[in-house]
């Protein structure tokens, strides 16, 4: 008897401590989520400006490519970047074709933020190593991805023929339609407030943005350290078990994942980040992350088909269907042929080993890719 009161206080004792750290684990995600909300609100507040003015100015290609990096970079949402394209497009500011390279160095310098996540590691070499290698997996993908499609699109001009064939067939379907990021709306009201707090310092714009963005970065290795050590001790077998069932029954499944998840939060700066902490943790192998990422790309498309749509603009239309066939003809390059795809794995494995022997290099890839070449090109140019 005595016994079984012993068992039964244990297990109610497991369920108590589980739904406990399911709690915190909901918690730590939503600062978690918050910090990525608070690096946005940071950059936008000295970016966005800026990043307008050099897309509204831009018309040779590569200059647009570079611009779509550096703006995208600074403001921490190719979403953002995108629908400003978009807009510009239904206006006349700019022409479909000057349009493309700006959307393919957009979807470049989305990837700078599951990267800047992996920096949250940094503490930890084993993790931090796991989680750059999923950072940057992105990262190659879509850099290789511009250096084969690029050079196609200007000699051919493919992508922006087959988008105004396809905007001929969609033409007024589904205008004005609009959508609102369900993440987006329980995390706006805690980054908004806390925005305002700094801005009711009444310092100068680049200060606020600063402050905004130093308060991010605090907040997202907190929660990213704390994120880490609640899944190890919580979900780490289920969710390998998980991955790995998924992974190796149909690696469809993971792009699935990616699209659907991106296409609900819009947001693949969301959808990667979470793989950092997983691939961090152990939970989740790079070739695991690596078609979520793919899914991602895909995903973030229907902001701009959404801003599109809601122009009512042939021209804005055709733009946003290149963004979304830009990432699928990406896809179809470097994901069925296992040779293939093993090329952008293979490249942030490198990269991680680098980083495994030398910890500074993490920041100054960032820094130099998304900052200083991009904007080097911009300046000379």
């Amino acid at each position: 008897m005595e016994n079984t009161k012993t068992f039964q206080f244990q297990a109610n004792r497991d369920v108590l401590i589980t739904v406990l750290r399911i709690v915190l684990i909901l918690l730590t995600l939503y600062a978690f989520l918050v910090s990525i909300g608070l690096l946005g609100s940071g950059f936008k507040v000295f970016g966005k400006g800026f990043a307008k003015a050099l897309i509204e100015t831009t018309s040779n290609p590569f200059v647009g490519l570079f611009v779509g990096i550096l703006a995208t970079a600074l403001i921490q949402s190719s979403s953002t970047t995108t629908s400003m394209v978009v807009a510009f497009v239904a206006s006349g500011a700019i022409s479909v074709p000057n349009a493309i390279p700006i959307i393919m160095g957009a979807n470049v310098g989305t990837a700078v933020t599951s990267t800047f996540v992996s920096l949250g590691h940094v503490t930890r070499i084993n993790e931090f190593k796991r989680a750059f290698a999923a950072g940057t997996v992105h990262d190659m993908f879509n850099l290789m991805a511009v250096m084969v499609i690029l050079p196609i699109e200007l000699a051919t001009g493919f992508l922006a023929s087959s988008a105004s064939y396809l905007c001929d067939l969609l033409a007024g379907s589904s205008a004005g339609m609009e959508f609102k990021s369900p993440l987006k709306l329980a995390t706006q009201p805690v980054c908004n407030g806390i925005v305002q707090s700094v801005v009711s310092l009444d310092l100068n714009k680049i200060a606020t943005g600063i402050i905004v963005v130093a308060m991010g970065i605090i907040l997202l290795i907190i929660s990213l350290y704390f994120l880490s050590k609640l899944l190890k001790l919580l979900v780490m077998d289920k969710l390998r078990t998980f991955f790995q069932e998924s992974y190796y029954s149909n690696s469809l499944i993971a792009i699935v994942i990616g699209i659907l998840f991106t296409a609900v939060v819009q947001s693949s700066s969301v959808t990667t980040s979470l793989m950092i902490p997983l691939a961090a943790a152990g939970i989740m192998r790079l070739e695991q992350v690596f078609p979520v990422a793919l899914g991602a790309n895909v995903g973030t498309t229907v902001t701009a088909l959404l801003a599109s749509l809601a122009t009512g603009s042939a021209a804005a239309l055709t733009i946003a269907l290149v963004h979304l066939m830009f990432n699928l003809s990406g896809i179809l390059v470097f994901y069925p042929l296992p040779m293939m795809r093993r090329i952008p794995i293979k490249c942030a494995d490198y990269l991680s080993q680098i980083v495994a022997r030398n910890r500074l290099f993490a920041p100054a890839f960032v820094l130099v890719v998304y900052f200083v070449i991009p904007g080097l090109a911009v300046l000379v140019t």
